[in-house]
């Protein structure tokens, strides 16, 4: 079982289309998810909790939607991580040491002492995975899957946006009589 939900990874993809450039044009949540395939009402939720950790910001009306609420170097993955999952830890700790049968009713003090060894080490190990996700940040994540795309990949997506963005304004202009 995975601790970080697939929230986390739609956050992430998401934000990067926000981070790509620090775009003109400010993607609804719903253009955010029908460019992605996903579920518009679960990234709504997501974005609303983004928006709460002042990851992005958002505008109302016809030109309106989200934008990253501070630049993208700014803005690590432990960031996204936090705000979509919370901070709950990755091990929960069932203190099993203390059911060994051989142990009857009642563990025996040095059973029981200081904190389990597999709990520790599990300890260990996500503060060395949180100081990783804090190294790394949007505009680190950016330019790895800028080097993956082809050259014409980010107008394209602009341009997909940006359209998006005009036939919002369209469809809600009051329409001038002929």
């Amino acid at each position: 079982m995975s601790h970080y939900g697939a929230g986390t990874e739609y956050a992430l993809h998401c934000l990067l289309f926000l981070a790509e450039g620090e775009r003109a044009h400010a993607p609804s949540s719903r253009d955010l998810a029908e460019f992605q395939d996903l579920s518009p009402s679960y990234l709504a939720k997501l974005f609303t909790s983004l928006e709460r950790a002042g990851i992005v910001s958002s505008t109302e009306g016809a030109r309106g939607g989200f934008r990253l609420g501070r630049p993208a170097s700014d803005i690590s993955v432990l960031d996204v991580v936090d705000a979509v999952e919370g901070r709950k830890p990755v091990f929960q700790c069932k203190n099993i040491r203390l059911n060994c049968v051989l142990f009857g009713d009642k563990a025996p003090a040095w059973a029981a002492s200081g904190r389990c060894a597999i709990h520790q080490v599990m300890i260990d190990a996500e503060e060395k995975m949180r100081e990783e996700l804090a190294r790394v940040t949007l505009a680190d994540l950016n330019k790895r899957v800028a080097t993956k795309a082809p050259a014409n990949f980010n107008p394209k997506v602009t341009d997909w946006f940006a359209e998006r963005q005009a036939d919002r304004f369209r469809a809600r202009s009051p329409r001038k009589p002929s």
